[in-house]
């Protein structure tokens, strides 16, 4: 399935029915009055999160949403039937947002929420409603309300707890396919992955997390560069941030200056990213030169406080440690967990 994070859509709401002018006319009833019906609502325009979808192809493909009209009043005080409402479906990390304005119009971050992004028109009264002792013939009705419309952008941020970051060919892809069951492309040249993968990790304790594993980041990619910021946005929702390097990544690579483009891409992106809990992560620890660089590489990082963790993606060395890192910022300890529950019943 092709993977679409980004559409613009049109989308308008259904017109209300028109009120019905009318006049009951039977034998034997000479003076029946009105018995104009009033006109159905038009249906609305709701967007709803639903678990299990993961791209807005089937939108791209649809780009113009309209919900129905509602029906017109009819004499014998008939009233019209009101239009079905549309439900536009969505993955749940949908933002909804203006296209001509950019404004954030909904976040849908939680399974089957909804929102009304478009009332339907409110039916018209037919004449039966304007019957009074002083104008018991009215010959006029209301005219339904028409829809509203508007033009949408959907972007689609993944949901994930750790975001997986590091320049193409780092070996992002095979840790992934490691630590999970997600199979994404791997091959020996960059840009392999071209689309974000998410990977279900389980962990001691019958407990899980979710990895995304976002490609496409080289130097200039808030700009655009390489897949650039299309995917940067997917890191936004991540609680922690893994930065690979491969010191072996081409022959005169500095993996401390990769550690650093990266950081200014986010910084640059969104402040908030490059203040988030890092853990960064050294790859291809089977290969001897690796192991002679790390040293080299480890008083950078302990200078900053920040942990390396050396591992190979290909013979599983240093993940079962990494993983326990990962969940020490995702999960307090069960006694801590007690503590505070028994504070809240205080």
């Amino acid at each position: 399935m092709q993977f679409v994070d980004e559409v613009k859509i049109y989308a308008r709401s259904g017109d209300g029915g028109a009120g019905c002018v009318s006049f009951r006319r039977e034998k034997f009833i000479p003076y029946g009055g009105p018995d104009g019906g009033d006109g159905g609502n038009g249906g609305s325009v709701i967007i709803e999160a639903i678990p299990g979808i993961s791209t807005l192809l089937d939108l791209k493909q649809r780009p113009h949403q309209k919900a129905t009209r509602g029906r017109h009043g009819m004499g014998k005080d008939r009233h019209g039937a009101s239009g079905d409402d549309l439900v536009i479906k969505v993955p749940v990390g949908t933002v909804v947002k203006d296209a001509e304005t950019d404004e954030i119009l909904a976040d849908l971050t939680e399974a089957w929420e909804r929102i009304v992004i478009l009332k339907g028109g409110r039916g018209g009264q037919g004449n039966a409603r304007f019957k009074t002792s002083t104008n018991r013939v009215p010959r006029f009705s209301q005219p339904g309300e028409p829809g509203e419309e508007r033009c949408l952008r959907l972007e689609l941020k993944l949901l994930a707890d750790v975001g997986l970051l590091g320049f193409p060919s780092v070996g992002k892809s095979s840790l992934i396919t490691k630590i999970s069951a997600a199979r994404p492309k791997i091959a020996d040249y960059p840009f392999t992955t071209l689309v974000p993968n998410l990977g279900v990790v389980a962990y001691k304790n019958y407990r899980s997390f979710v990895v995304a594993d976002i490609p496409g980041l080289i130097e200039g990619a808030h700009e655009g560069a390489g897949l650039g910021h299309r995917f940067l946005r997917h890191v936004e929702r991540t609680r922690i941030l893994l930065h690979l390097l491969d010191p072996c990544r081409t022959h005169d690579s500095d993996p401390i200056k990769d550690y650093e483009t990266l950081n200014a891409e986010l910084a640059k992106f969104d402040e908030g990213l490059a203040q988030r809990p890092q853990i960064v992560v050294v790859n291809k620890m089977d290969l001897p030169d690796v192991r002679e660089l790390l040293t080299v590489m480890q008083p950078y990082f302990e200078a900053k406080g920040i942990a390396v963790f050396p591992i190979s993606a290909l013979t599983g060395e240093g993940i079962p440690e990494l993983l326990d890192e990962i969940a020490g910022y995702l999960w307090t300890d069960d006694a801590s967990e007690r503590i505070a529950i028994a504070d809240q019943e205080c």
